[in-house]
């Protein structure tokens, strides 16, 4: 079941894509966007990085805290794959060590009213992921198997949507 209307993911990347190259200069958003970040959680509860690639390729993930302005983010986690992720679907346990990835900065305990980004990046900023914002109430209300992400619509407004983690392959990527 979704929780927004059956548009196509694949323009509300083209529309962030666009959103972005608008924003360039004032936001420091230089990369294309050609993946889709999302969150999740395992059975017992534990937070859960979820990525599809699009086309190119993703080397890592940053979870942050967004400060008042671009120089004042916190990072909170960050991982970097052992292999560029391609395209596909990847997942990972944020709290933990995981095959395949190596914890560049180990997850930060989460506190509640806080506002968490996680976002994909390569190492040569040739290409990021749309972003997935969420709080710890947001990640109480997951379950597992279903993944929440950031939707851009056509008119470039940002608003999270809860999926089951098949529908989120494939779609996020649709007409990508």
């Amino acid at each position: 079941m979704r929780s927004m209307g059956a548009r196509s993911v694949g323009r509300r990347l083209v529309g962030a894509g666009a959103a972005c190259v608008a924003l360039a200069a004032a936001s420091g958003c230089t990369a294309p966007v050609d993946a889709v970040a999302g969150v999740s959680v395992t059975a017992d509860g534990r937070l859960l990085g979820v990525m599809m690639v699009c086309g190119h390729r993703i080397d890592g993930a940053t979870l942050y805290v967004d400060g008042a302005d671009a120089d004042k983010e916190e990072t909170v986690g960050s991982w970097t794959a052992d292999r560029s992720l391609t395209a596909g679907l990847t997942t990972w346990p944020l709290d933990a060590p995981a095959d395949g990835w190596t914890t560049d900065t180990t997850l930060a305990p989460l506190t509640a009213q806080t506002t968490y980004t996680l976002y994909g990046w390569t190492k040569d900023n040739s290409s990021s992921s749309l972003s997935v914002s969420f709080m710890l109430s947001d990640r109480a209300g997951l379950t597992p198997g279903m993944v929440r992400y950031d939707a851009v619509s056509d008119d470039g407004d940002e608003s999270a949507v809860t999926v089951p983690l098949a529908e989120f392959e494939s779609e996020a990527c649709e007409d990508g």
